[in-house]
Formats: structure tokens, C-alpha cells, sequence
């Protein structure tokens, strides 16, 4: 097993056994408005829509986690057959180590196998080089690339990328060059204003804040190297849903998906609420299936759709589409924050037209 494959496995296993944060995601900061009077039928509840050209059942996407290493094909061959089940997109870990070494393919290649169909997204660094970003897409037959951003755990990595200086030209190449649309995806640091402006004015049209709360990678990092590397780099980062408003707050037409240590269906509701488009979801699931059959985690979900629908009615709506009409109450933390930065939070606490 070379260096990455054992980086892949490490990564599995500490993703489980650590716990998430320390920061909050300030999803705790956000409240929604109980509407008494209900306007619906639990069954009528419509929570699909399209995306990239496919419909799906439900705004949420399993969001990048594992692979790059022989054995690993098991977990997502397990997370492919639930996401073709529920009807819902996949996204797959890294895939640099399965361009590196043709060995590992396997554990990528079993997604599409097992999900013809469906809306799956391929995954790379931010700096790859478009030929290795190009047999990526082409390995998985991808709908999508996630180009991850990942700084704070490169630098936590002994063996992490140091030079970033031609981060956001390759960005703006892969962009042009490359045939299926580009998420930018964080990490679990969260996306900024000034970063989301600088995406904009390059002409992408989607991303993930995958914000701080969830999965601290370089609390693993740290881990791996045996405590060493710089430790203000644990408490590094933007929560979640500070990180969804900034980047709402600037976004214009771009596509917003919310990520980072969302766990709860409330997590999800208030992320929709709030305006991402949909929602990814990564430790809790992965934690389901590492000693699951896919039937657990099939049913794990179909529960947890169950319950995002139970709550859109608590707060008077159906339909998706409404659903950023709905009054949200941002306190705390969040607003102070939010504040400082110049955004107008007022408007979030009152039904939107």
C-alpha cells in the first residue's frame, strides 16, 4: 500500500473516530417560525427537483467521502446503490490517487456500475491539471466535477501542496476547458464573501461552503503526524451557516449547496430556508454504512427525508420552491457575526416575497 492509499485509508478511519468541530456550525444560532395552521397533506410534501439536467427526489447529495484505495470500493459501492435507490446525487472522494495508481480505479468505477443513471459528481483538487481533471470525469462517467479547496489541510499535511499561486488561474482554465459543470467545494473552512465575489467575477456558477462543524480534517492531519503542525489551524475556518449566508449575501445567480457538519433534518430545512439549493451530507452516513449493508443506510435516509417533510409543514409550506419565502430568525453568534460583516440580516425574520 503506497503513501496515498494509506492517507485514504487514515482518512476513513479517524473521519469516524473523532469527533466533529470544535466550532460550532451555528446552525443552533438559527430558528424557524412555527406556522399553526396547517396547509397541507404530509403526502403531498414535493421535495424533488432538477439538477444538472437529471431530476432527483430530494435536495440532498451524499457528499464526497471515500476512495483512492483498494478495499474502499465496498463503501462506496454501498453509498452508489443507496443513492440510486433514494434518488439522490453522489459525489466521490478525491480521485488523484486513482490517477496516480490505475490500481485503486476500482473503488471509483463502482459507483457508476452501480449507478447508470444517476447524477454523480467526480472530485479533484482545485490545482489539478485539466488531463487528470478530464480522465476524472471520464472515469466515472461524472455529470459534475467538485473541485475541492482544501488549504489549512494541505498545510496541516507533511506531505500537503505548499504553493498555491496558481490556484485561481487553473480554476479559470479548468473552467473553459473542461466539459461538465464545476462545483468549487470547500472542506470544512467554509467559503468567504471576497472568495465567492472572486468565483463569481471568474464566471462559476456553482458551490458547496462545506463550512466548519462537521469533519475537521486537520484535526486528522494532526493525527497522522502525531500532533505536530501549526494548532491554530483546528479552530480554523468559517461555520457553516455563517458561511451559507456570506456566500448567499453575494452569490447573484450561482448555484449555493450547503455543506459541513449538517446531521439533523433541521439542519437541512434551515440550509434550504436560508436559500442553498441543496444540501450535502458526509460522517453521518459514511458512519451508517461502514458496518451496514446499503439497506440500512437506504432506510436511514427515506427516514430522513420523512422527517425534513414533517418539518416543512411546521413551517406552512410543500413545495421546495417556497421555501425561501419562510421567515427564519438568526440570533447569537451568527448575527453577530453576520452584522460585523454588513449583511443585512432583517429581512430572513419575515415571510419573503
Amino acid at each position: 500500500m503506497d503513501l496515498r492509499e494509506k492517507r485514504k485509508w487514515d482518512h476513513l478511519k479517524y473521519s469516524l473516530e473523532l469527533s466533529s468541530g470544535p466550532l460550532s456550525t451555528g446552525f443552533s444560532d438559527l430558528y424557524l417560525v412555527h406556522q399553526a395552521l396547517g396547509t397541507a397533506n404530509l403526502d403531498s410534501v414535493d421535495t424533488g427537483l432538477v439538477l444538472f439536467g437529471k431530476k432527483i427526489r430530494f435536495p440532498l447529495i451524499i457528499n464526497a467521502m471515500t476512495g483512492g484505495a483498494r478495499g474502499l470500493e465496498v463503501f462506496n459501492k454501498r453509498l452508489a446503490i443507496a443513492a440510486r435507490e433514494c434518488g439522490i446525487p453522489l459525489a466521490v472522494g478525491s480521485q488523484t490517487a486513482a490517477i496516480k495508481n490505475p490500481d485503486t480505479r476500482k473503488s471509483f468505477e463502482i459507483v457508476r456500475k452501480m449507478n447508470p443513471q444517476g447524477l454523480v459528481f467526480a472530485n479533484l483538487s482545485a490545482l489539478i491539471p485539466y488531463q487528470q481533471a478530464r480522465e476524472a470525469v471520464e472515469m466515472i462517467e461524472a455529470d459534475a466535477l467538485q473541485l475541492h479547496l482544501n488549504l489549512p489541510q494541505e498545510l496541516a499535511m507533511p506531505e500537503g501542496d505548499r504553493d498555491f499561486s496558481k490556484l485561481e488561474e487553473n480554476i479559470y482554465e479548468l473552467k473553459e476547458k473542461i466539459q461538465v459543470p464545476l462545483i468549487i467545494k470547500e472542506v470544512g473552512f467554509g467559503l468567504s464573501r471576497e472568495t465567492v465575489l472572486k468565483l463569481r467575477k471568474m464566471g462559476i456558477n456553482y458551490v458547496d461552503v462545506s463550512g466548519a462543524g462537521g469533519t475537521n480534517f486537520v484535526a486528522i492531519e494532526r493525527v497522522r503526524s502525531q500532533g505536530l503542525g501549526n494548532e491554530d489551524l483546528l479552530t480554523w475556518g468559517i461555520p457553516t451557516a455563517v458561511s451559507l449566508i456570506e456566500t448567499l449575501s453575494t452569490a447573484g445567480e450561482m448555484i449555493v449547496f450547503a455543506s459541513g457538519g449538517i446531521k439533523k433534518p433541521s439542519d437541512i430545512l434551515k440550509s434550504l430556508v436560508l436559500g442553498a439549493k441543496a444540501v450535502g451530507m458526509a460522517a453521518p452516513l459514511l458512519e451508517v454504512i461502514y458496518e451496514n449493508e446499503e439497506k440500512v443506510l437506504i432506510d436511514y435516509l427515506e427516514d430522513l427525508f420523512k422527517q425534513v417533510k414533517e418539518l416543512m409543514l411546521l413551517i406552512g409550506t410543500s413545495e421546495l420552491k417556497q421555501l425561501k419565502k419562510c421567515p427564519i430568525i438568526i440570533t447569537g453568534f451568527v448575527r453577530e457575526w453576520l452584522e460585523a460583516r454588513g449583511i443585512n440580516i432583517q429581512s430572513y425574520a419575515y415571510t419573503r416575497e
